[in-house]
């Protein structure tokens, strides 16, 4: 079932349907729109169908009624796409919430060329774009283009700290206390972390909750049990060896991001450590690899999808979007076994 947090279900997207199903993406696509051209098994149709009712999953809206001859169009300028999996999945939450309120999302990905990113912003205005979301793959702070004032905007995942404008970026320092607490609520003390590179924006949030859980809790902080990794596996691995080499070695090690944990789990394997029995394992970000690890990795939620939803929905709300305003979205905890 689709993660849920603050009580409440998230929305069942594709991507469930084809994890209860027991297919791809790409064959949910192919039964839902009757594709007629690919041979598909009335056996696998039958399981996406029943995956579909069995989710209570909603299409996007079929012949929406659009007043005018021209659908309305919201922007979304994006830095990189392909170096991510979030990106495409902010553009994701942004494009079924814009067509569920009748406006189409273009995309335009620019590698923060500034010349380009203009002239698309200016192509944008000359057609009456709606808004425009400008979106960047890593949290930070940015310098927009000049263009970018002159549509209504938001900025997802960065934020400007000299022009004004709206926007939303992930509550990282309260994940990562969150994910601290539930460790030390679980009873363990003497909790490590892997972070990434220091001069990312997430990394210093991220152990700045670390610091601040142990601090509320009264647990000394214990400089040795920090590492900076890379947000890598290869790092996750040297650095928890590093880690398993001190007296007394960790009881628990919380990685800055799945991907390092990935590296924790082999170097703790290697040393003939179970997880969670010897130490266990926190991630962050809860990327599709987390439930596969076995045992599944007990991540924090990066709520890209939402960010891109919530953008649209800043954009398309009848109030002010030109005041300063920075939202920081919630990043729930995801409960696996490694804890």
């Amino acid at each position: 079932m689709p993660n849920t947090s603050s009580g409440s279900k998230s929305k069942v997207t594709m991507k469930d349907v084809a994890k209860h199903a027991g297919v791809s993406q790409s064959t949910v696509s192919f039964v839902l729109n009757n594709v007629a051209d690919v041979s598909i098994g009335e056996e696998t149709r039958k399981k996406v169908l029943a995956a579909v009712e069995e989710l209570n999953y909603k299409r996007r809206p079929q012949g929406l009624y659009v007043p005018s001859p021209v659908v309305p169009t919201l922007g979304f300028i994006v830095d990189e796409v392909a170096t991510s999996p979030f990106s495409a999945i902010t553009i994701e939450g942004a494009q079924e919430a814009a067509w569920q309120h009748g406006h189409l999302l273009e995309v335009g990905m620019t590698g923060e060329d500034r010349e380009y990113e203009t002239a698309l912003l200016n192509k944008w205005i000359a057609q009456g774009v709606v808004g425009v979301i400008y979106c960047s793959i890593l949290t930070r702070s940015i310098t927009p283009p000049e263009a970018l004032g002159r549509v209504r905007s938001v900025l997802v995942n960065c934020h400007s700290d000299q022009v004004h404008y709206p926007a939303i970026v992930p509550s990282e320092v309260l994940g990562g206390f969150a994910a601290t607490e539930a460790l030390i609520e679980r009873g363990y003390q003497r909790i490590a972390f892997i972070d990434g590179e220091m001069w990312m924006e997430a990394a210093k949030d991220r152990l700045a909750g670390y610091r601040n859980a142990l601090t509320t809790h009264n647990i000394p902080i214990r400089e040795a049990l920090i590492k900076e990794g890379n947000f890598l596996p290869s790092g996750g691995y040297q650095q928890t060896l590093a880690l398993l080499d001190q007296t007394p070695v960790p009881d628990a090690i919380f990685c800055g991001n799945d991907l390092t944990a990935v590296g924790c789990y082999e170097a703790l394997k290697e040393r003939g450590l179970r997880i969670p029995g010897d130490v266990a394992v926190m991630g962050y970000d809860d990327q599709e690899i987390a439930q596969h690890m076995n045992p599944g990795l007990t991540t924090v939620l990066l709520p890209h999808r939402e960010m891109g939803q919530w953008a649209v929905e800043f954009l398309l709300s009848p109030g002010d979007t030109n005041t300063k305003r920075t939202v920081k979205l919630e990043c729930p905890l995801v409960i696996r076994d490694s804890i």
